[in-house]
C-alpha cells in the first residue's frame, strides 16, 4: 500500500456581496494510505479522451474533517487536483474515492 500526504480542499458557499454567492475553498494537509489505484480512459466525442481514476485514499481524519466531510471537493495527489466523488466515514479515517480531474475553484 502506498502512502499519501497531500491537500484536501473543502468548499463552503459564502456571500461575497449582498445577493452574490460564491465558493470559498479551504485547504488542509492530511496523511494516509492509497488503498486502491486504478486509471481508465473514457471515450468522449472530443479529440482527447477523459482521464478518470477509480482510486481511493484513506486519510486519518481530524475533528475538522469529520465535521465537514460533506464539503470535501478535491484532493491533490501526484501533482493533480482530483475530484472527490464519494466520502465514507470509517472512524478514525475517511475513505475518499476519486473521479476525474477537478476544474472548480481553488484557494
Amino acid at each position: 500500500m502506498a502512502r499519501f500526504f497531500g491537500k484536501v480542499g473543502y468548499g463552503q458557499n459564502v456571500e461575497t456581496s449582498p445577493g452574490i454567492w460564491g465558493t470559498a475553498i479551504t485547504e488542509r494537509n492530511y496523511s494516509g494510505d492509497v488503498i486502491r489505484n486504478y486509471r481508465r480512459s473514457q471515450e468522449a466525442e472530443k479529440v482527447n479522451d477523459n482521464l478518470t481514476t477509480s482510486s481511493a485514499i484513506s486519510i486519518v481524519a481530524d475533528t475538522y474533517a469529520t465535521d465537514h466531510f460533506s464539503a470535501i471537493r478535491y484532493v491533490e495527489w501526484s501533482g493533480v487536483l482530483w475530484e472527490v466523488r464519494l466520502v465514507t466515514l470509517e472512524h478514525p479515517r475517511l475513505i475518499l474515492e476519486l473521479g476525474g480531474k477537478y476544474n472548480g475553484p481553488t484557494s
